[in-house]
């Protein structure tokens, strides 16, 4: 008896559990389709935003691509016409200088044509001026080493000129306050 009742409770816990299987398949399969629907659906917008993400690197990419392409062409043509700006104003001076050339072949004065010069002279200067060009005081300064170029040392006449430049052989000159000749010069010792 035992024995039957065991067999008569596997088919029915099999019939039982069949009938579960059945009763709970269909939502069973709308809770795994729905995940799986889910799962699709957030793997599509893994995919949508990682190729949103990349086309947005591509673009920015390009840009900065095309930034730097910008910038070096506008480097170069910076160079090459950097300076137009000081040629086209030392033009004229250089008229004046043919003028004074043609005027020399039928001159008899010298102070005439020394006067011209020095007029060409003082135009060229006044030029470089407003482009930021500045002369060097030197003669009778200290000797600073950052603007000046020793060429020798001599004995100073008096105690108040050692130290101190005594002989400009050239000028120096700083553009918009930077050196760019030093002055060479001849110091006493």
């Amino acid at each position: 008896m035992f024995n039957k009742k065991k067999k008569e409770e596997e088919p029915m816990n099999e019939q039982n559990q069949a009938e579960q299987k059945i009763e709970n398949t269909p939502e069973e399969e709308l809770t795994a389709q729905s995940q799986a629907t889910e799962e699709l659906s957030a793997e599509e917008k893994l995919q949508q935003e990682n190729a949103a993400l990349n086309d947005k690197y591509l673009r920015l990419f390009a840009e900065f691509d095309n930034y730097k392409r910008r910038t070096q062409k506008e480097r170069i043509e910076l160079l090459q016409t950097a300076g137009k700006d000081v040629v086209v104003s030392l033009l004229p001076v250089l008229d004046d200088f043919e003028r004074a050339i043609k005027a020399t072949e039928n001159a008899t004065e010298i102070s005439a044509i020394r006067d011209g010069i020095v007029l060409v002279q003082n135009k060229l200067k006044g030029i470089l001026a407003q482009k930021g060009l500045k002369e060097m005081e030197s003669i009778h300064t200290p000797f600073d080493t950052d603007i000046h170029e020793a060429i020798t040392n001599i004995p100073a006449p008096s105690d108040d000129l050692k130290g101190k430049v005594i002989d400009e052989l050239e000028k120096g000159y700083t553009l918009n306050d930077k050196v760019i000749r030093f002055a060479k010069v001849v110091v006493g010792a």
